[in-house]
């Protein structure tokens, strides 16, 4: 049998990966060493000379690490001490292996995207911890932070309705119910666009009631599963004893507005019964410019919490109740910050594996984990999305995501081919969405 394809990469001129490695790279360093620059005075208030020295080393650290990759140096091992600093040489080493010796080293424009581009984030982390005493700085909390204050209306409009849902949740038969388990579905979806490691770091807000958008933004879900998907969670709510768990793991995207796109889904499954327990993975550390980190998700619910609109500020306090009775999880794992393909996670984190084993349904949220979910690779459209998963399959999982990278599988024959003679950009833009479910027929 064939192995699978080849690896998306920036040696493809013009592709997404290359414009990617060539112009958006830069553009998140750059802005990374202007944030430095412009905490410089508080970073001296705190530490004093200490932190004026510690700014200096980790811009110094990430100017480097930018020529490096302008001027497509060699990929070179990581070489502070931290947890997963050895797997990361390993995977770097096993990435040498599979060149021909005429390519020497990886580097930035031939090795994969989705290695190059995870490398580039841990280096990034590696400049800060490198440099104490600011070696706990976010590099990317002022962008994540705006992206939620710039999105206020919208959250307001979504507390809102999820707070009057539940008031009348009780009384909705089955249909209604439904109805509104793929609305907050959808909203969960096109949450998604507010990616700030697409933009370069440049401002993305949820600016407008997306509640409003969604019979028009229908069309643009390009593989829809979420009848799949309610007829999943809707038998486990028949079939479960008065004690019995039914476990839903979000792995989780974006904070900002994405997050409470995906807070307000969670509370929605409680709150129906669908789900009794909610499992989010987030990010050990700072990732893709707007992963969700554990001091994001606790500084949103107390930002909700401490909202002056009353239904926002109900949700902060329900949520926070959630998670103190234990019915919300957050967990995070290195795994989740390594380069390997999840088809990998059996062998690289089988504790995690094992885990997700447990859950009824895993929802894996946005572009990066589609990448990771399929391998990253150059598959047809119409390859069946259970077969790029490439044997990963701890439980019934759904991807739901906004296309933002040139990798799509499991779509109807023609489909892609009819996408791409309308309009080429369709993979990259975040116009169109997906909610790819894999599980038992």
């Amino acid at each position: 049998m064939a192995g699978p394809p080849a690896s998306l990469s920036a040696r493809d001129v013009g592709s997404f990966a290359y414009l990617s490695i060539k112009d958006r790279s830069p553009q998140i360093l750059t802005k990374a060493i202007d944030t430095l620059h412009r905490h410089k005075s508080e970073f001296f208030e705190k530490h004093g000379e200490k932190g004026l020295e510690a700014e200096k080393k980790a811009i110094s650290l990430l100017s480097k690490l930018r020529n490096e990759l302008q001027t497509d140096k060699p990929i070179v091992p990581l070489v502070e001490k931290f947890v997963d600093t050895d797997i990361w040489n390993q995977y770097l080493e096993y990435q040498q292996s599979l060149l021909n010796e005429s390519d020497g080293k990886p580097r930035w424009f031939l090795s994969p995207w989705l290695f190059v581009e995870c490398y580039m984030y841990r280096r990034i982390h590696e400049a800060i911890i490198q440099s104490p005493p600011i070696d706990d700085f976010d590099i990317f909390k002022e962008l994540k932070d705006q992206n939620f204050f710039e999105s206020q209306e919208s959250v307001i409009a979504l507390c809102t309705h999820l707070q009057e849902l539940r008031k009348t949740i009780e009384d909705l038969d089955e249909n209604q119910l439904k109805n509104e388990f793929l609305k907050v579905l959808q909203i969960s979806l096109w949450g998604n666009k507010c990616d700030l490691s697409l933009s370069g770091g440049e401002h993305i807000s949820q600016k407008t009631n997306i509640m409003n958008s969604l019979e028009d933004l229908k069309p643009f879900i390009l593989v829809n599963d979420m009848d799949r998907l309610w007829s999943l969670l809707s038998n486990c709510k028949k079939t479960r004893e008065e004690e019995s768990v039914t476990r839903v793991d979000i792995v989780l995207d974006n904070s900002g507005f994405e997050l409470i796109t995906d807070l307000v889904l969670a509370d929605f499954l409680l709150s129906s019964k669908l789900a009794t327990k909610i499992h989010f993975y987030g990010k050990t550390i700072p990732w893709f410019v707007s992963d969700t980190t554990i001091h994001d998700f606790n500084w949103t619910i107390k930002q909700l919490k401490h909202s002056n609109n009353k239904w926002v500020s109900q949700c902060g306090v329900d949520w926070e109740d959630h998670i103190k009775t234990g019915r919300w999880v957050y967990l995070d794992h290195i795994f989740w910050t390594l380069p390997h393909e999840f088809s990998a996670m059996s062998q690289v984190a089988p504790d995690l594996y094992a885990a997700l084993q447990k859950a009824h349904l895993i929802f894996f949220k946005g572009d990066l984990n589609y990448r990771k979910l399929t391998g990253d690779r150059r598959w047809e459209f119409t390859i069946p999305f259970h077969e790029a998963l490439s044997g990963f399959h701890p439980a019934p999982l759904c991807s739901i995501r906004t296309l933002k990278a040139e990798v799509q599988v499991g779509l109807q024959p023609g489909q892609g081919e009819q996408l791409t003679a309308s309009e080429p950009n369709w993979l990259t833009t975040g116009k169109y969405g997906v909610f790819q479910f894999d599980g038992p027929l």
